[in-house]
């Protein structure tokens, strides 16, 4: 599984480019962006997002917040059942795609840990 900013081009190890932002992100067209899927109702709330601001001393509580949002809200549980779909699918060689210039705090790093615990159980 790769994880890359929006803004990088696609190349031929992405396989599958899935957006998970609430936002699309500004300034790109969805030619430019080249994605196969974009899960919008995976990212945080706006409210969690607002909140966290990419802090870094937030990101376990951030962590925690996210994973029980993805837990208990329907249309968040849908979409990364999907995206688990998706990663099953291709033998976890996907390519999860983001807009935040944060690359190591971020949502992101909680889906990857994520998906990647479900595979070794």
């Amino acid at each position: 599984m790769q994880l890359k900013r929006i803004y990088e081009k696609r190349t031929e190890e992405d396989n599958v480019r899935i957006l998970v932002d609430r936002l699309w992100p500004r300034g790109l067209s969805k030619e430019e962006v080249e994605l196969d899927v974009w899960l919008k109702e995976i990212g945080p709330t706006n409210e969690l997002r607002r909140w966290f601001r990419h802090d870094q001393e937030k990101f376990p509580q951030f962590r925690e917040l996210y994973l029980q949002e993805l837990k208990d809200d329907p249309q968040k549980k849908s979409a990364y059942d999907q995206l688990k779909k998706y990663y099953e699918e291709n033998d976890g060689q996907i390519t999860l795609v983001f807009s935040a210039k944060e690359q190591e705090y971020n949502h992101v790093q909680v889906l990857k840990e994520k998906l990647e615990n479900t595979k070794k159980h």
